[in-house]
């Protein structure tokens, strides 16, 4: 069966899509806030491939949500849920982006940059290090050094993504470097042959984006594409704010209201 955590009371009718790919968790404090209002899933993505997570998230919406759900996918999981929205409609009535990566290969091209930028010097040295190491063949094929390797770089990353939190993050999930590295090479290779964005021609629900104008990923990557390819298309900026709204001091709460009232 696939992995799923259910907040408050049922029926489910809201899935929330955690990042990564292989970091599941981060969206914890979002499906408790949420549920206050509505019962709420919360799908753990643990497939090594990209069709194998589009396949288990079809399979947590189908047995335990009431579709047509509302599905709020946050960073990576704002693709899977595009995905599979695309590819299955008749379970989504309505999609909720937050805090997407760009939809094209150039708007990417320099998020990687832009976080190492903001960085002090020593945390750059570190991040740079963790990325060569990253790089390079496991050590007698222990890929768990290289789950806390990851760990290690989102935790520095997630200091250049955020503008002023004011929660700390949660660092209860457990990183997955197999599931990042199959997962995320299959949706770059979507993404640069534009077949990721060309999906939106098959969805029909209503689609919102909700970003941070300090998130390193480019908000015209998510805005300029989607608003060009998509019927029913909105786009949220929130001020000081970085790549996860929840935590923003500025933002939290606006955000919070925003999805109270479109779920």
């Amino acid at each position: 069966m696939s992995p799923v955590r259910k907040w408050g009371i049922g029926p489910y009718p809201v899935a929330v899509v955690h990042g990564g790919p292989g970091a599941p968790g981060e969206m914890v404090a979002v499906a408790r806030e949420l549920s206050a209002v509505k019962g709420v899933l919360e799908p753990f993505q643990t497939e090594t491939t990209l069709e194998g997570q589009v396949r288990e998230l079809r399979s947590v919406l189908e047995r335990d949500g009431r579709v047509p759900v509302t599905l709020v996918g946050f960073s990576w999981g704002a693709f899977l849920s595009w995905i599979v929205t695309a590819r299955y409609p008749a379970l989504v009535g309505k999609l909720i982006l937050v805090g997407s990566p760009p939809f094209e290969d150039q708007d990417a091209a320099l998020i990687t940059k832009t976080r190492l930028d903001r960085l002090t010097p020593e945390n750059r040295r570190e991040a740079h290090a963790l990325l060569e190491q990253l790089e390079k063949p496991a050590a007698d094929g222990k890929e768990g050094d290289k789950n806390a390797l990851l760990a290690r770089l989102g935790d520095l990353l997630a200091r250049a993504d955020a503008y002023d939190p004011q929660t700390p993050e949660d660092k209860s999930f457990y990183c997955q470097y197999d599931v990042f590295k199959g997962v995320w090479e299959e949706a770059c290779e979507l993404r640069r042959k534009k077949t990721l964005l060309y999906l939106g021609r098959a969805i029909t629900c209503p689609v919102i984006a909700i970003h941070g104008d300090y998130d390193p990923h480019p908000a015209a990557g998510v805005n300029v594409p989607l608003a060009r390819e998509l019927k029913n298309f909105r786009f949220v900026l929130l001020q000081k704010c970085g790549h996860r709204p929840w935590i923003e001091r500025n933002a939290a709460e606006e955000f919070y209201h925003i999805l109270v009232q479109e779920i």
